[in-house]
């Protein structure tokens, strides 16, 4: 028996003025902004999204193995087109994991994330590049 779908995502947008706009998901929550202003702008949201996804998937992959992390911090960089559309064309992210997690798990995480969990990755355009690379540090 197939796993359900889930169910689609909806959410609604309120334009605040300017470039300021204030969104809600369910109990979810968040305001968009251009640049220039404190809140992210929505290519910030995207890029917050991917950095998340795929840490999310980390440490419940790694959990999982019994491999249970510490602590856990994402460094993104991102490059985008200089013309119109200024979409992304490469992400490098680094995770720093601290804990007991054997190199092999970590790796093995990250790419099960990229090849089949990470929602927003597989989301993306597919000739992005996505570079990878961490490093875990006793917790």
């Amino acid at each position: 028996m197939a796993a359900a779908s889930p169910p689609p995502l909806a959410l609604d947008l309120t334009w605040e003025g300017g470039m300021r706009f204030a969104g809600q998901s369910g109990t979810a929550r968040i305001v968009l902004n251009g640049p220039g202003n404190p809140e992210p702008t929505p290519v910030q949201a995207l890029a917050f999204g991917l950095a998340a996804c795929m840490g999310i998937d980390l440490v419940q992959i790694l959990t999982k193995g019994r491999h249970e992390p510490k602590a856990l911090r994402i460094h993104l960089e991102a490059e985008r087109r200089d013309v119109e559309p200024k979409h992304f064309t490469r992400f490098r992210l680094h995770f720093r994991l601290s804990g007991d997690a054997p190199a092999e798990a970590v790796e093995r995480a990250i790419a099960l994330s990229r090849e089949k969990y990470c929602s927003v990755w597989l989301s993306l355009r597919q000739d992005i590049e996505l570079a990878t690379s961490f490093d875990v540090v006793p917790a």
